[in-house]
């Protein structure tokens, strides 16, 4: 039984950091690439970060590039968000996937949620102004 479990969410004022956790168990982990999306309410959901299966590989839009860091830990099937310098727009749920790779690669559609095999319920992340 595969299980995709976000935490870290929570209440943070503008200029600071938040560390979002995903643990994706059930799978093996070092076949799949993990990725964060995030959507606020009345807006598309919104791809942030992929990491590649082998951690050889990340990807950014530039709206998060420089502010946030996607990271995993083989040990403990968990992939981390860390996010800096939070500004008010980045008040969304954010949703943690997981998707079976046949190479080092995140899809080139990593950015869509249809694309994952697995995804998780999603933490809120509010920043106050």
């Amino acid at each position: 039984h595969v299980q995709v479990m976000e935490s870290g969410g929570g209440l943070v004022q503008a200029g600071g950091s938040l560390r979002l956790s995903c643990l994706v168990a059930g799978l093996s982990f070092t076949d799949y690439a993990v990725a964060w999306l995030r959507q606020a309410p009345g807006t598309e959901r919104e791809g942030l970060s992929c990491m590649s299966p082998r951690a050889s590989l990340t990807y950014y839009p530039d709206s998060v590039k420089g502010r946030f860091t996607i990271s995993r830990d083989y040990a403990k099937n968990t992939v981390y968000l860390q996010m800096n310098s939070l500004k008010p727009d980045d008040t969304a749920m954010y949703y943690c996937a997981a998707e079976r790779r046949p190479n080092d690669y995140c899809s080139k559609s990593w950015k869509n949620w249809g694309e994952y095999d697995h995804r998780g319920q999603g933490t809120q992340v509010t920043v106050s102004s």
